[in-house]
């Protein structure tokens, strides 16, 4: 398994973000994604997800299911939670399930922390609370690329404790991470990338 970044280059309102960005991850490997505000890092992650069209440049899962796309083999958990308020907790994590396809842990809210909060409307958690009910539906169906955008938002440390350990299972079972996170998580994370300046300079590449 191996995710592959060819010469990727992206533009949003008339600005070039990044270039000449080429990277592989192979199974079992984190990238943490570094930069200033405006360099990119979210469009990234959202490119890579299908989200949003790169302006040149590929984007391949190798190893992957040949049928499906990249974005149908990724999670991404972006920087706003994207938490249905109307719904419960337990009916939040159920419709992730659905949509996603199923075959995930059952016991994702519990592992989380959550269960005992199943019942309440999601509009009444803290942030922290919505922030692991975002991170839920990491377990609410299996996928092999994680996209994950400042997931240590608004969580305690107990929390990013937490999020460390699902990450760890995600690389050891040969999944792969690529994180933007101003928080630190650890070492997981054995690959960088450092994004250029607001200004739209070319990404200069960390490796560690």
């Amino acid at each position: 398994m191996k995710l592959v970044l060819d010469n990727l280059a992206c533009d949003r309102g008339g600005r070039r973000l990044f270039s000449g960005l080429s990277r592989q991850l192979n199974a079992g490997q984190g990238l943490l994604v570094k930069g200033p505000n405006g360099s990119g890092k979210s469009t990234l992650l959202k490119t890579i997800a299908g989200v949003l069209q790169a302006t040149s440049g590929t984007i391949a899962l190798e190893g992957g299911l040949a049928s499906a796309s990249v974005s149908e083999q990724c999670h991404l958990v972006g920087h706003r939670p994207g938490v249905k308020h109307a719904l419960s907790v337990a009916e939040n994590f159920t419709f992730w399930c659905d949509f996603l396809g199923g075959g995930g842990a059952p016991d994702g809210l519990a592992r989380l922390g959550l269960a005992e909060l199943a019942d309440l409307p999601a509009g009444v958690l803290s942030a922290g609370q919505r922030r692991r009910l975002a991170l839920a539906r990491l377990l609410a169906a299996p996928r092999t690329l994680w996209l994950l955008d400042e997931p240590a938002e608004a969580l305690d440390r107990a929390s990013n404790t937490l999020l460390g350990k699902l990450i760890d299972e995600q690389l050891a079972k040969g999944g792969i991470v690529v994180a933007v996170s101003h928080t630190a998580l650890g070492g997981r994370f054995t690959r960088s990338l450092t994004l250029g300046s607001a200004t739209g300079a070319r990404p200069k590449a960390v490796s560690r």
